[in-house]
């Protein structure tokens, strides 16, 4: 039987002995002597410990990026959920090293930080995407891909931990209603509101303080009316 994947060698590796030893107290050499491997081969794989936990962002980000850029204008909401999907399904494939990356993560506060980073990078090319699809460049579109952006990664969050943590038999179905969710609270540019009107709030946590965020989702509520 051939022997695994020297990346993998060293990640189930590293893992082991996080739990056993704590993450502050292991070392590179450490990794590489549990592994069977020597100093070079870890960092042709890895460039420091932290890399060894997290899953390749970069390439993520670029599957997200390129399932994106595939859509057209009718079809990037569906491009948006199809890119969610698609990251979910990463951490699913990843089993039970998805699992122990999140309880290590929720003990370790500088990699709980860049975790959080991370998520940011996602938010901001969905945000991005979503600003281009709605058109011109105003303060009301740009609020709007805001807070769109930020609801999709909520949800798919929201997901995500529900699996990590054994609340979720079929997480691909549940972030798929997740999305559903998220999307209908959104209308297309052009689109006209549905009637009977009133007034639809989306809640999410921001670092900006209330006096802040109201001016600007007032004119936000008061742009919608007028359309």
């Amino acid at each position: 039987m051939s022997k695994l994947p020297a990346r993998i060698r060293l990640a189930d590796a590293a893992f082991a002995l996080f739990d056993e030893r704590g993450y502050e107290q292991t070392t590179v050499d450490d990794i590489a002597e549990r592994a069977g491997l020597g100093r070079t081969t870890f960092f042709r794989n890895y460039r420091s410990k932290e890399d060894v936990i997290f899953p390749d962002h970069d390439r993520l980000l670029a599957l997200v990026r390129d399932r994106l850029a595939t859509s057209s204008h009718s079809t990037a909401l569906v491009a948006v959920s199809d890119a969610v999907r698609l990251v979910l399904l990463h951490y699913v494939d990843e089993g039970d090293l998805a699992r122990r990356r999140y309880a290590l993560t929720s003990k370790v506060a500088a990699l709980r930080d860049r975790e959080i980073a991370s998520v940011g990078r996602y938010q901001r090319l969905f945000r991005e995407f979503i600003a281009d699809w709605m058109g011109g460049p105003t303060e009301s579109a740009s609020l709007r891909a805001e807070l769109m952006a930020a609801a999709v990664v909520a949800a798919h969050n929201h997901v995500l931990r529900r699996w990590l943590r054994g609340e979720s038999s079929d997480p691909v179905a549940e972030v798929d209603e997740a999305m559903r969710e998220v999307l209908a609270l959104f209308r297309a540019p052009g689109s006209s509101p549905q009637p009977g009107g009133g007034t639809t709030v989306v809640a999410f946590r921001t670092g900006q303080d209330i006096d802040t965020l109201l001016p600007s989702l007032r004119r936000l509520v008061e742009d919608g009316a007028e359309h």
